[in-house]
């Protein structure tokens, strides 16, 4: 299944759904990892949310964007394909994906963070400055940012209402309760069926665990100077974001100091990037490639 790696020379795929999963070696543990687009340029790295594993990007929005961006997402350590004990600070999360950044042989990235993806996203960028050059966040939030510590809750709450519906809970977290949010959101759950051979390993309950303690830990920790992040930041998300609430993505877009905002999606939640998948690709290929 996995093709050992340790150096970005070989040729990816040209779809997500067909990527062969990789591993390369960052300190003794195998990262997995999947990767397609052209080789040349900045390497966009993508870092996803809770309980993501590789299988829970959207291929619409992978695909998109490695039409025209070498892209590269990976399981964090613990995760999915990945060896090791997952982390239970965003920190040290951060810290593992600069060492994935570097294991690959990158001097400089770009980077895409979602959710919890975004939390990363922005320690690294502040502590990177030189291995960062433009940065995406979606349906995040600075630290401390309002209501993050009760995504734990609310997301355990959304998994055992899940199991006893038969309904996945991404339908109620990511996506509105309206007609067109439940169209959409059913909509990316087929997409997300059309990988069929190769698939990941879900997340592990300790690994859940450990991250949910690293959210409930940035939620409730003092805001950090987002003016430290001297990087182009583009922002964007859904206006009834229930996970990360949406005024989180004004307060970004306002105390970054390089930030674009996109107007937050209508009828659009915590997924939106995948309900306006083609909207918010083509927006983001433009801030990369400007």
């Amino acid at each position: 299944m996995n093709t050992p790696r340790n150096s970005p020379s070989s040729s990816p795929s040209s779809s997500y759904r067909n990527a062969p999963t990789r591993s390369v070696s960052v300190r003794g543990e195998d990262f997995a990892y999947r990767e397609l687009g052209p080789e040349d340029g900045v390497p966009l790295i993508l870092l996803i949310h809770l309980a993501g594993v590789l299988d829970n990007w959207d291929p619409r929005v992978v695909d998109g964007l490695a039409a025209r961006r070498r892209v590269i997402a990976f399981d964090n350590r613990g995760v999915g394909g990945s060896s090791g004990s997952t982390p239970d600070t965003i920190e040290a999360m951060a810290r593992d994906a600069v060492l994935f950044i570097r294991a690959l042989g990158f001097d400089q990235v770009d980077l895409l963070g979602l959710s919890m993806g975004g939390f990363i996203a922005q320690v690294i960028a502040e502590q990177e400055p030189h291995l960062i050059r433009k940065v995406v966040l979606a349906g995040t939030g600075p630290a401390g940012g309002t209501g993050i510590d009760k995504v734990p809750a609310l997301t355990i709450q959304a998994t055992l209402k899940g199991a006893l519906t038969r309904q996945d809970p991404k339908l109620s977290l990511f996506f509105t309760e309206t007609e067109g949010g439940r169209r959409a959101g059913r909509a990316f759950l087929e997409r997300l069926k059309e990988r069929t051979h190769h698939r990941d390993k879900d997340i592990s309950l300790p690994a859940f665990r450990a991250q949910l303690k690293a959210i409930k830990q940035w939620g409730r920790q003092a805001p950090s100077d987002l003016s430290e992040i001297r990087q182009p930041v583009l922002v964007a998300n859904g206006e009834n974001d229930r996970m990360v609430p949406s005024h989180n993505t004004l307060d970004l877009a306002a105390r970054l100091p390089r930030s674009e905002l996109v107007p937050l999606y209508p009828d659009a939640g915590h997924g939106g990037i995948f309900q306006y998948h083609d909207e918010f690709v083509a927006r983001a290929l433009e801030f990369l490639g400007s």
